[in-house]
């Protein structure tokens, strides 16, 4: 059977929830901004207006300010960004139960068994008989419209929507058109409407996975689809077959309903710091306490163990990479540590200047992989009942109670409890080699 996935995108969604907290700031050029005394501010969303000066996430104020001296800037409110996102989805959950989060302001919904819960469309459903029989694109179109149409009704804020029949092109056409728009992608559309676009538009091809296919001649959707599988494998190996099916239509992942433990696919946190790290051993600390909150989160959400850590840098240039391995799994703080700042120092050769790093854990084995003789020999499990028996006496009595020996002599890195104080986006590892 056909079906039907949206993918919601709510527009500048931070600059949007700041606008209806404060009406004055409408139409101006508007940031959020990070504390002012760290780095001077970082900016964390952008209002359109400020977009069009050239002003972009991460950058700092300062950098901001200089391209548009009028840029109005506010602390972010994180409470009032939970709120809208929940209200929102409270509408999605009208028309379907079927709701994936991507994030605080994006979700998948699969409305195919739910259409008869729209109001009445007055056109023809479908069009085509027998196997060309598909939704006809003006009654997508029509759904699309309803839940974007109720979205800045009842919130006051914008989203951009993409209609499909899977999760990769209604993520893609809901990026098409922007702020406020309805981008349908039909079964019968979808050549003409994507092959000629760039390949790197589409889900999970970031700057240097487009950089190998250009190299190779491969510069759109369309050359992607059409190129030889062996090739593309070569280049990227498991996921270049996976781009490969996506570019081919031919994703068939399920929308998986938010009470469904099943639909977290990774966990990871990012710091960027208040000066440039230019120092292994501040690499490191810093890269514990990261792994700190991913490990704790890991073990909360009960996923079991992580097969693969994943390095996320950016430097004082703003250039970013990110790199990824496998290993054994694991929900150890120390393991994810010491992978992660290994594949570091592979990466990253002095003198640097990080402006910021991430950890992230994937590849979640659910507690159905048994434990091998020598990580048993290893005491892998006391050091587990260890970890949980910190993350106990954390919750009673504080982050701060119990600090690992590498950051004793570090009070900034001992008291940052990015579990506790930082909101949790979705992970991309658009740039991995």
């Amino acid at each position: 059977m056909e079906r039907i996935v949206i993918h919601s995108d709510l527009n500048n969604f931070y600059a949007s929830v700041e606008r209806k907290l404060h009406p004055e700031l409408s139409g101006v050029p508007l940031a959020v901004g990070g504390n002012k005394e760290e780095r001077k501010g970082i900016v964390l969303a952008k209002s359109e207006e400020a977009k069009k000066f050239g002003v972009k996430t991460g950058e700092t104020l300062w950098q901001a300010k200089k391209k548009c001296p009028d840029l109005v800037v506010v602390p972010p409110h994180f409470n009032e960004y939970m709120k809208y996102s929940r209200l929102a989805r409270g509408i999605y959950a009208e028309y379907t139960d079927l709701i994936e989060p991507y994030g605080i302001d994006e979700c998948w919904l699969d409305v195919t068994r739910s259409t008869k819960i729209f109001p009445k469309f007055a056109g023809d459903m479908y069009v085509g008989e027998g196997e060309n029989r598909h939704f006809a694109p003006e009654y997508l179109t029509f759904l699309g419209d309803t839940l974007r149409e109720r979205v800045k009704g009842e919130l006051g804020i914008t989203v951009s929507v993409g209609v499909s029949f899977n999760k990769v092109f209604a993520k893609l056409g809901s990026d098409l058109k922007k702020p406020d728009g309805t981008t349908v992608i039909p079964v019968s559309e979808y050549k003409a409407k994507l092959y000629p676009l760039s390949v790197g538009d589409l889900l999970y091809v970031g700057k240097a996975t487009a950089e190998k296919l250009k190299r190779r001649g491969i510069s759109t959707i369309g050359a992607l689809a059409n190129a030889p599988d062996e090739l593309v494998h070569g280049l990227l190996g498991k996921m270049g077959d996976t781009l490969l099916k996506y570019a081919r239509g031919l994703d068939d992942e399920e929308v998986r309903p938010m009470s469904e433990s099943g639909e977290l696919k990774s966990i990871g946190n990012s710091l960027t710091y208040p000066r440039d790290l230019t120092a292994f051993d501040e690499v490191k600390k810093n890269l514990f306490v990261l792994a700190e909150s991913v490990a704790a989160r890991l073990r909360e959400a009960d996923l079991g163990r992580a097969d693969t850590v994943h390095l996320w840098v950016r430097d004082s240039n703003l250039k970013s990479l990110s790199a990824q391995k496998k290993v054994r799994p694991t929900v150890l703080c120390g393991e994810i540590a010491n992978h992660a700042f290994a594949l570091f120092c592979e990466r990253v050769k002095p003198p640097f200047k990080v402006r910021a790093l991430g950890v992230t854990v994937s590849g979640f084995d659910n507690n159905l992989t048994q434990l091998t003789f020598d990580e048993v020999d290893g005491d892998y499990k006391k050091r587990e009942r260890a970890e949980r028996a910190v993350d106990a006496i954390r919750k009673k009595y504080g982050y701060s109670k119990l600090q690992r020996g590498i950051m004793a002599d570090d009070a900034e890195a001992a008291h940052n409890d990015v579990k506790g104080t930082h909101l949790i986006k979705p992970a991309r590892f658009e740039d991995e080699e």
